[in-house]
């Protein structure tokens, strides 16, 4: 019987070492099992928040070379095939991260809105009465400012016109003459200067209408509204009208003052390093260039 007892002792102690083992076991791999799942599941968020950062990083990167700032030019109505055809596209193309605008009419016109507070940042004159207005009020920026081409007064007449008109000097023989209006358009007012030092002006008054701008005279003309007008030369040759009339004649030497067209910075502008890249951009050789094409000349004196 006591070596039965024994026996029945030693296997439960057996028995007893077994499940110790079995439970070492057990809890070493549940230990395991969790640093294994915790190491994953902390790799998976390092991974995810290098991914977010590294997206982050790109859709910064990407709205950086996205931006575009649009500056808007009030140019004279006479620039206005230059500036949409050759100036504009090459300008862009080079400056990819600004982008023109621009709005075309008289000087004068443009001169008051920028006085009444329109949102330009470039002004662009077909004369330096109305620069030269902007300046005294402090609305452009004097340092900004430079006189860049000069453009020709040109009379004009329908294709075909038959009525013997030869010269500025005898435009009275037409019976409807078409100027820009003296009150606000550059060109107009050449035109007073030019038929008033030819001692011709108030028989030219009395058979004027007058345009609100340029292109309004130009138009006339080519429509056979009005038998002669006054524009500039790069209106007349460079325009989608010039086939439909006939330039005659420049003004004759001393009676105008020299057409300059000055351009400059709008002080109220909140672009102004991308107006003065533009700005700068006019002077070059490539900008000059398309202007010459277009009939305009660099001011020498620029």
């Amino acid at each position: 019987m006591k070596e039965e007892g024994k026996k029945k002792k030693i296997l439960m102690m057996a028995m007893a070492a077994v499940m110790a083992l079995s439970l070492t076991a057990c809890s070493s791999g549940t230990e395991n099992t969790t640093a294994a799942a915790s190491s994953a599941e902390t790799e998976a968020e390092t991974t995810a928040a290098a991914g977010t950062d590294t997206a982050a990083e790109t859709e910064a990167s990407e709205t950086a070379a996205g931006e575009q700032q649009e500056i808007l030019v009030a140019a004279a109505a006479s620039l206005q095939y230059v500036m949409g055809d050759a100036i504009a596209p090459a300008f862009e193309a080079a400056n990819p991260d600004i982008k023109l605008s621009f709005t075309f009419d008289s000087s004068g016109k443009l001169q008051t809105q920028i006085e009444e507070g329109a949102d330009a940042d470039v002004f662009f004159s077909a004369a330096t009465t109305q620069m030269n207005a902007l300046l005294d009020q402090g609305l452009v920026d004097e340092a900004s400012v430079v006189e860049l081409l000069e453009n020709r007064i040109a009379l004009i007449v329908p294709k075909g016109s038959d009525l013997g008109i030869t010269g500025f000097e005898d435009i009275t023989k037409a019976e409807r003459i078409a100027i820009g209006d003296p009150e606000s358009v550059p060109v107009g007012q050449y035109s007073q200067e030019i038929f008033t030092n030819l001692g011709i002006w108030d028989e030219v008054e009395a058979k004027a209408s007058f345009g609100t701008n340029v292109t309004e005279v130009l138009s006339w003309v080519a429509a056979g509204s009005a038998d002669a007008g006054v524009v500039y030369l790069t209106d007349a040759t460079t325009s989608d009208q010039f086939e439909q009339v006939e330039v005659i004649a420049y003004a004759p030497e001393g009676s105008v003052s020299k057409v300059i067209y000055p351009v400059g910075i709008v002080s109220a502008s909140t672009k102004k390093d991308a107006a003065q890249r533009f700005v700068d951009y006019l002077g070059t050789e490539e900008a000059l260039g398309f202007f010459a094409d277009y009939g305009f000349s660099a001011n020498e004196g620029a």
